[in-house]
This record gives structure tokens, C-alpha cells and sequence, in this order.
């Protein structure tokens, strides 16, 4: 699969980020932040903003919230489109699943 150039763009980020390849809807699920191994809920003073954005030449992904071992749907990104997601109350994390593949670059910022 061919990565966008416009994925280059999060060259310049100086914030943690990744680029993770999401593939298929079955389990495991590939997590963009956090993973299933994290059992206890975790809170934060201030939300951490995950910025999540799917590659232009990808598939629609769909994003999952996991919050005291359940899963719940947040929705969907087609290609190219971004989202911002709080992290504030999130137990395991955030994964993405498709149904074919696409490259998700992702960006985790504090606030202050």
C-alpha cells in the first residue's frame, strides 16, 4: 500500500507521533493509543488531545473507544478526513479496524 504524500506533512510534528497500518475487523485490533493489556481506568487532570488523521489514498477506518473493557463506536473517517479525540476518562484505549487497509497517522498533544 502506497503512503500519501501529504502524510509527510507530520514530518515536522514535534509532539509524540506515529503512523500505524490498520488492517481488517477481527481481533486483535490494532490500537492507536493505549492497548487491551491496560485493565484500570486511567483519568487525567487535564485531557490529552489525540489527533488522528487517515491517509488520503487509504479506506474508511472506524474508531473505537474502550472504557472499562467496552468497546463503543465513535465513528468513521474516509480518507484523508482528521478527527480530535479527548482523552480524559479512557480505561485501554483507541483502535481503529477497516475493512481493508489504510495508513493512520496519529499525534498525541497535552494541554496546557
Amino acid at each position: 500500500m502506497a503512503t500519501s504524500p501529504l502524510m509527510s506533512v507530520y514530518d515536522r510534528w514535534t509532539q509524540p507521533s506515529y503512523e500505524i497500518r490498520v488492517r481488517g475487523t477481527a481481533s486483535p485490533f490494532k490500537y492507536l493509543w493505549g492497548s487491551a493489556g491496560i485493565t484500570g481506568d486511567m483519568a487525567f487532570d487535564k485531557p490529552l488531545h489525540f489527533h488522528v488523521r487517515n491517509d488520503v489514498f487509504g479506506e474508511q477506518i472506524t474508531l473505537w473507544q474502550v472504557k472499562s473493557g467496552t468497546s463503543t463506536e465513535i465513528g468513521t473517517l474516509m480518507p484523508g478526513e482528521c478527527v480530535t479525540i479527548p482523552l480524559k476518562n479512557v480505561s485501554s484505549g483507541v483502535y481503529a479496524t477497516c475493512e481493508l487497509e489504510s495508513n493512520v497517522a496519529c499525534l498525541i498533544k497535552g494541554t496546557s
